[in-house]
């Protein structure tokens, strides 16, 4: 409605009602907080005030709205105002984008529009209007209608409807110069952003990707993090400042869709990710980092600096960057790296508000890259430990081929190991104990030197996992002990271990497990071979309970497979592991080709949390390389059992000392077994690398080393077989004892 129509301005008199809007109009144009512009009906300027700079001017009078704010969106704008124009309702804090041709640089306008009415003419509400004039009685139209209230729409679009009046004669636009709030939210977003997006991650790479990504493209048009590249491998920063020869490596890079590339690859520099370099000297990244204080610096063709990297000056002029701002990464005065963000073509360039953001991202950005050094460092150190606890070559075997794949990975707990048991046997092992980190390695390292003293004493396979969970039981509770404070107090303690021992003279595996996946077998005909193996409690279970050994019988050529819980989490990597090996066993690949086609099946997450496999051919002892010989319990066996076996170590081709020292023992030996053993008696000799002896008979009871006195006529028959032989001992089966001993050979090491 116009003024007139108002009860204020009815008793004005048509004459006093003009004066009095052009008195009103006056005031509000020259006092108004905001900035105010007339537009006539086809959206061309015709008054301003003086808030809105430079606009105001003659020069503007006459321009299309979009045109002399130089809009970035000129169609969608006009669009809008437009709508206002038809009586789709006022228009309010709409956010444009442009420019003024006496302030530099991108400038954001909150525009408000309204749709000016003339007063009705002789024709009615509905009739033409005529020209506006200065003394014309001109109103607001109302802004919403009865049936649409205001609250109803939100900011930035028509609202309602206008009420009936006179012909519209224009617009009045509100338009405020919000740059420097929009600047100020759009550094808050991009510190916003950093907080959330930095630090969730323990990789120095992907924590300087999402660095990245928070500050491109709402801060900068391009951002470049290098690190230095000693603390990408976990080792400490340098304290400032930082040496000159310092290499860098570029550890992220990112820009806005709209930046040129440069030629040579991204641009700043048009250097890869990956890639490494010296900084410059005098230039700002050289200066950054020796002083350790942030640069603002502006880019344009004469920078004399740039002719100290003409690499780096053609990929910024390349993308157009006309503004720097270059921190250092530091924490607590040592140096982990350097931020370098630009701002390209027409974006506004960096302020001293900017530098500071950038300051406060950095900070945050260091702190995280530096925890996710300290956990590489540590994963370093972990990785380490296991590799150092785990066998470093595989080990010959009587009657067994091995090979086995360790993949790397977060899981620092995992090992496998083959040890060789007297009478040819050899045990698998493969375990894992759960977490990350040293602690993992170090509960590794003691479980697995456990396993092998205990098979050293020539236990049962489920004996021996029964008393490796004893010693988790007191490694638990020495970890339960620690005091409240030790941070290491709380940490579970998970651990799972399968266990099989292969018998080359039966051909049969006898294989046990502690929460811990069953191995696998394939035969030479690439068949699966199946290995019901029931599971055990977990080795740091509080409940506990009974290991049941599972044996199969197996082809000689068969292939076994033993694999930690991140390699066969569930029956379908059983059957696509199975698969790999049965093509690879009847394609005749070898067991380290077997375990890479493995490995190239697997899904890459089991990469990423590493995995140990122990692959095994079983085989048999040749017949040339192995005696056996079946003895009577009479006195006069040990002299018979010295011939038999002067007799068959001169057929080895053994030299004398050898064949000496090995009649002093079968004599020892066997005289034990007559004496105090019972049938049957047997006697073996098996040649490989070292040269086994090996008496049977039907008696459990063992023998014990005993230190003969001076004066005593017995008792020195085992301290003798120890002195001669490099290792020796006793294993009990359902069917009597076996005493054994090991001599090496010469020239064998």
């Amino acid at each position: 409605m116009s003024y007139a129509d108002t009860p204020a301005g009815a008793g004005a008199g048509k004459d006093g009602s003009g004066a009095l809007d052009g008195a009103l109009l006056e005031v509000l144009f020259a006092q108004s907080a905001v900035g105010l512009v007339v537009l006539d009906p086809q959206l061309r300027l015709v008054r301003a005030n003086s808030l809105v700079e430079g606009v105001g001017t003659e020069e503007y009078i006459g321009l299309p709205f979009a045109e002399a704010f130089r809009l970035d969106d000129p169609d969608g704008c006009e669009r809008l105002l437009r709508r206002v124009l038809a009586g789709g309702g006022p228009v309010r804090e709409h956010l444009v984008r442009g420019r003024l041709r006496r302030t530099p640089g991108d400038r954001t306008f909150l525009v408000s529009a309204y749709r000016l009415v003339g007063p009705a003419g002789p024709a009615g509400p509905a009739g033409p209007a005529g020209p506006a004039r200065p003394d014309s009685t001109v109103g607001l139209a109302e802004p919403v209608s009865p049936a649409e209230p205001a609250e109803a729409a939100g900011p930035g679009s028509p609202t309602g409807t206008d009420s009936p009046g006179g012909p519209t004669i224009g617009l009045l636009s509100a338009v405020v110069d919000v740059t420097e709030r929009e600047r100020a939210r759009a550094r808050e977003a991009a510190l916003a952003a950093v907080r959330d997006a930095v630090g969730g991650s323990l990789d120095v790479a992907a924590t300087c990707r999402s660095f990245i990504d928070a500050l491109v493209p709402g801060f900068a048009g391009v951002a470049v993090v290098e690190v230095v590249d000693e603390v990408l491998r976990g080792a400490d920063p340098p304290v400032g400042p930082l040496p000159p020869e310092t290499p860098l490596r570029r550890a992220a890079t990112g820009r806005c869709a709209t930046v040129r590339t440069a030629p040579g690859g991204e641009p700043s520099r048009g250097r890869p990710v990956g890639g490494t370099r010296r900084l410059p000297p005098r230039t700002p990244y050289a200066r950054a980092v020796a002083d350790l204080r942030p640069r603002l610096v502006p880019l344009t063709a004469g920078t004399p600096w740039l002719a100290a990297d003409p690499d780096g000056a053609g990929a910024l002029a390349q993308a157009g960057a006309h503004s720097l701002i270059v921190v250092p990464l530091t924490l607590r005065g040592a140096v982990l790296g350097l931020l370098s963000l630009y701002r390209c073509g027409p974006a506004e360039p960096f302020d001293e508000d900017d530098v500071s953001l950038a300051t406060s991202a950095a900070t945050r950005a260091a702190l995280a890259i530096d925890n996710a050094r300290r956990y590489e460092r540590e994963h370093v150190i972990a990785s380490t430990v296991q590799r150092r606890l785990l066998p470093q070559a595989e080990r010959h075997q009587a009657a067994v081929e091995t090979a086995h794949v360790l993949l790397p990975g977060r899981d620092s707990g995992c090992w496998f190991d083959t040890i060789a048991l007297s009478g040819a046997r050899t045990a698998l092992v493969v375990g894992g104990v759960a977490g990350e980190g040293l602690q993992s390695a170090i509960a590794m390292g003691q479980l697995r030197t456990v396993i092998q003293a205990l098979a050293d004493l020539d236990l049962e396979p489920e004996e021996v996992l029964a008393r490796l969970q004893e010693t988790a039981d007191r490694l638990a509770s020495e970890r339960a002990a620690l005091p409240p404070s030790d941070a290491l107090q709380g940490e579970e303690l998970r651990a799972g271990c399968v266990y099989g021992v292969y018998d080359p003279f039966t051909r049969t595996c006898t294989v046990v497990r502690a929460g811990h996946p069953a191995p696998l077998a394939v035969g030479p005909d690439g068949r699966a071979v199946a290995l019901d193996v029931p599971e055990g409690p977990g080795l740091f279970d509080a409940d506990g309970g009974l290991f049941a050994p599972a044996a199969v019988t197996l082809e000689e050529g068969s292939v076994l497979a033993f694999g930690t819980g991140d390699l066969l989490p569930d029956e379908h990597a059983e059957e696509r592991v199975t698969r790999v090996l049965a093509d690879g066993v009847r394609s005749g690949r070898g067991l380290q080709q077997l375990g890479d086609d493995i490995v190239y099946a697997l899904p890459d997450d089991t990469r990423s949390a590493g995995a140990a496999l122990l692959l095994a051919r079983t085989g048999t002892v040749s017949d040339h390389r192995v005696a056996t010989w079946d003895l009577a319990q009479d006195r006069t066996t040990p002299a018979t059992a010295r011939l038999l076996v002067r007799d068959r170590l001169q057929g080895w081709g053994l030299d004398e000392d050898t064949v000496d020292a090995t009649e002093l023992i079968v004599s020892e030996l066997v005289t034990n077994a007559v004496r105090y053993g019972t049938p049957p008696l047997r006697l073996r000799l098996l040649l490989d690398t070292t040269l086994t002896c090996e008496v049977h008979d039907g008696s459990t009871a063992s023998p014990h080393l005993r230190h003969a006195h001076t004066v005593d006529e017995g008792g020195r028959g085992l301290f003798i077989v120890s002195r001669l032989a490099a290792h020796w001992g006793a294993r009990h089966g359902p069917d009597g004892k076996v005493l054994w001993t090991e001599q090496k050979l010469p020239g064998s090491g």
